[in-house]
């Protein structure tokens, strides 16, 4: 499926709206679902104060009437709720992977509108040989990482979604590939960040090598080259080591990573691997990149357990970013500023992310950016 015309966008990419999974009494929130919710409320008005917001819910005229309490008039017509029935609310790893086209497409118009990339042989038995084919949704198997929990409903989400009318564009099914949205990261120049710890971990897709797995990105995504990281899987993660818990792209090379300087901690080691292969990385152009180092939150815990509470699980959307933070003075003023300095411009909302983190995941791991050639339903 590999395309020259197409490119997965980076995150700071202008975008049409963010999608949300609303918690449920049957997902795993349901022993603080009043916490968690009111965190949600928290994230869905950060971003419906900026861009559209598309909302994937079991009870739609409930979720409705909690945001009415807290987001203004103006947020909520930004605000778009669906019914779907859900697992779990991990929408960056349940929801559509989305490619745009890089140059004007065939001077086929419909309607006025110039097609910028030529439609699949799908498209046009489906829709006619004029399609307009303005991005591409890729729907890859969501498996509950690595089938460790169930995953049945949420990989429904997305064709329920289309189906609607939700999202312009072309479904393509990948369902034949495991692949989570916070397992890789895009410049949008042509190379992606991923690391070997989780897309190598059991239950994906084995029996696949690291080179065939690698062919396959570079095929589906469209990329030039896939950078592969091999250490810094943060204690607690259920993903096995997803990408945008530890490394963040952002303009001009930069980026964010999460490092740590207390030798006591156990993840100390494999964290200080992780900043040495960092150091040496280079993107599709050969171009090296500028680090920021984020602090490591104060060790969490939940029942005994450690928790994966990280800086980098940060949201990018269109004129602000959402950061996580854990009612850590110091640390969050530290990740705030360092955050700033890499979106110059951009607007930064600390969100207490505790709660979240219960569930071993953060912001970015809620969220799901759709970019603006993915034109939005009316």
């Amino acid at each position: 499926m590999q395309n020259e015309n197409y490119i997965l966008p980076a995150e700071w990419h202008r975008q049409a709206c963010v999608q949300l999974t609303w918690p449920h009494e049957n997902t795993d929130w349901f022993p603080y679902l009043d916490d968690i919710t009111e965190t949600f409320v928290q994230i869905a008005k950060a971003v419906a104060h900026y861009e559209p917001l598309v909302i994937a819910a079991k009870h739609p005229d409930a979720v409705r009437a909690e945001l009415e309490e807290s987001l203004s008039a103006e947020e909520m017509e930004n605000v778009r709720i669906y019914e779907c029935d859900n697992n779990d609310t991990w929408a960056r790893d349940h929801a559509f992977i989305t490619l745009i086209p890089t140059v004007e497409g065939n001077d086929i118009h419909i309607e006025g509108a110039a097609v910028s990339a030529a439609p699949t042989e799908q498209t046009v038995r489906d829709y006619g040989k004029n399609a307009v084919v303005s991005c591409r949704l890729l729907d890859f198997r969501f498996n509950g990482w690595g089938e460790k929990f169930a995953a049945d409903k949420d990989n429904l989400i997305n064709r329920t979604l289309y189906a609607r009318g939700v999202f312009g564009g072309e479904r393509v099914d990948c369902d034949d590939f495991v692949l989570e949205g916070g397992s890789i990261e895009s410049d949008g120049r042509g190379t992606v960040l991923t690391t070997s710890v989780c897309l190598m971990a059991p239950n994906r897709n084995q029996p696949m090598t690291q080179a065939e797995v690698e062919q396959v990105l570079k095929e589906r995504l469209c990329a030039r080259k896939i950078v592969w990281f091999d250490h810094g899987q943060l204690i607690g993660d259920d993903t096995d080591g997803h990408i945008d818990t530890i490394v963040r792209l952002c303009p001009d090379n930069t980026l964010l990573y999460v490092g740590c300087d207390d030798e006591s901690d156990p993840q100390y080691a494999d964290l200080h691997a992780l900043e040495q292969q960092l150091k040496v990385a280079t993107d599709a152009d050969g171009n090296p990149y500028r680090l920021l180092r984020l602090p490591m939150p104060d060790a969490l815990y939940d029942g005994g357990d450690r928790l994966p509470a990280t800086y980098a699980n940060f949201l990018i959307i269109n004129g602000a970013v959402i950061v996580p933070t854990y009612a850590q003075e110091e640390n969050d003023a530290r990740a705030l500023a360092l955050v700033a300095e890499a979106f110059p411009g951009y607007d930064i909302i600390g969100i207490d992310s505790r709660t979240i983190v219960r569930q071993h995941g953060s912001i970015h791991c809620l969220t799901m950016q759709y970019p603006a050639e993915c034109q939005l339903a009316k």
